[in-house]
């Protein structure tokens, strides 16, 4: 490949002497995107989805939800300190990360789906880079202009004006850095206390190294990576040729048509040649600075802006839209030869996404359906393994806990089975001589742990491990909850 050939080259589009190959570098400098404003339906599309995305990340960690009393009423939060996860009436223990994993396989299976059927429509409008970076393209193209006056500007000479362009933009990128970390954090506190706390000086070390972390993180990102990130840092790109086939629906170039391409005048006929008139507005409009021409690359994020910038010169052109255009390679082989077309959205792949998608969904229903709000936990004391007492009974020490997931206080009742006559003491509680089981309490919305002991009486073990069951049972309502554990001795 010449160095006319290579990618940067094609973003630029200045023309460089053949070199021999030995003396290309292993690695080229970055060249500079400059992506055109281009106005049409995928545009629009784009917008609407940056500005539903924004409006949420902003707002929903404002929204409030009553929990009752001494719960938090953020309808949405992540509390690390306190180890729970909030959202609307589900709350979520550090146990039940399994409710976590479950939502990131979702996540994952649904964006296979998506990408078998639409290409990388994820990572054209709603990945947060993307988002973030149209966001800060709009600024600066408000401060400094569209494409060709942001090249007159860098590539002129420093200037007072200069000065002032580019501060107010880097300005303006910092602010809105600050607010997305700012945001991001207010997941994780409670949003009108961190925010008041932030700005009167209140808030932890920690809260204002993460902020800053965040701010530091989306002004790279969104400011100087931009596309690098799509190309080099997200593993995605190299994932989706295995979603692919050729019933997807992507971004491509219809070369059937296109083809040889020929500078023309508006109105003039194609005379033998192609529609494309070869205008490089579709490579302009592009934030990954690719020629959709040379067709389905890594780079392409499939956002569909070569598509409006091509309508554009089409329409001008008087020739028909769609030179460029969202459709599956299947149709654009059967229009080549004058084939019937159509899409199939049912084929094996997507039914298998789709299937495999539903089964984790009603597993995540069912368990979050199921879910209790008690549980008990037992942990045998291993030093020592048992003792034996003076009149020859064997006592085993256990921590058990109880997990209340109630917002009240609640009463209950702890039962041994498993060794005919043995005692059940809760220290700190007592044991009344025959009493049915043990009374314990635990507070609201916690764990309480208590210190057990089982005795068994002399001679009744079998065995060196004799399985038992702690009974966990709420006095009001009768649930219960139930621990199988082992009872250890010496060997008969």
């Amino acid at each position: 490949m010449t160095s006319t050939d290579s990618p940067a080259v094609k973003r630029s589009g200045a023309p460089v002497p053949a070199q021999d190959a030995t003396d290309q570098p292993l690695y080229a400098n970055r060249v500079k995107v400059y992506p055109k404003n281009v106005k049409g339906p995928f545009r629009r599309a784009k917008w609407a989805v940056l500005a539903l995305c924004l409006g949420l990340y902003y707002l929903v960690p404002w929204l409030r939800w009553d929990r009752g009393p001494n719960a938090p009423d953020q309808m949405v939060l992540l509390d690390i300190a306190g180890g729970r996860g909030y959202f609307l009436d589900i709350e979520i223990w550090p146990q039940e990360v399994y409710f976590i994993t479950g939502l990131l396989v979702l996540g994952a299976l649904g964006l296979f789906l998506v990408t078998s059927l639409f290409g990388r429509l994820w990572c054209g409008y709603a990945c947060p880079q993307t988002v973030w970076t149209d966001l800060y393209m709009l600024v600066e193209r408000w401060i400094e202009g569209d494409r060709a006056a942001r090249m007159r500007l860098d590539n002129g000479p420093l200037t007072a004006a200069k000065v002032a362009k580019k501060a107010t933009k880097h300005a303006a990128w910092l602010l809105i850095a600050l607010a997305t970390g700012g945001a991001w954090a207010l997941y994780f506190n409670d949003a009108p206390t961190f925010v008041a706390d932030f700005f009167t000086g209140q808030a932890t070390t920690k809260q204002y190294f993460f902020v800053g972390l965040f701010t530091a993180s989306t002004y790279v990102l969104a400011g100087w990576a931009r596309e690098q990130v799509c190309t080099y840092m997200c593993p995605w790109p190299r994932f989706q040729a295995a979603m692919l086939d050729k019933q997807s629906m992507v971004v491509t170039y219809e070369a059937w048509r296109g083809e040889p391409r020929a500078k023309t005048k508006a109105g003039a006929p194609p005379a033998g040649k192609g529609d494309c008139v070869d205008c490089g507005q579709c490579v302009a409009a592009c934030p990954t600075g690719i020629d959709i021409r040379d067709g389905l690359q890594l780079e392409c994020i499939g956002c569909g802006l070569c598509i409006d910038a091509c309508n554009e010169i089409m329409g001008k052109m008087g020739r028909p839209l769609n030179l460029v255009t969202f459709d599956t390679q299947a149709n654009q082989e059967a229009r080549a030869c004058g084939q019937p077309t159509g899409i199939r959205f049912v084929r094996p792949r997507t039914l298998i996404y789709a299937g495999i998608l539903g089964i984790v969904a009603a597993v995540m229903v069912t368990a979050l359906a199921l879910r209790t709000t008690l549980e008990v936990n037992v942990l045998r004391d291993r030093a020592p393994l048992f003792v034996t007492l003076s009149d020859g009974d064997v006592r085993n020490g256990y921590t058990l806990k109880i997990l209340n997931k109630r917002r009240e206080a609640l009463a209950y009742r702890l039962t041994l089975t498993g060794i005919p006559g043995a005692t059940l003491v809760v220290q700190d509680v007592g044991q009344a001589p025959g009493e049915q089981g043990v009374a314990v309490n635990a507070a609201p919305d916690t764990v309480e742990p208590y210190r057990v002991f089982v005795i068994a009486p002399k001679g009744s073990l079998k065995s060196d491990s004799t399985p038992i069951h702690f009974v966990l049972t709420e006095e009001a309502s009768g649930t219960t909850a139930k621990y199988d554990g082992v009872f250890l001795g010496p060997r008969p």
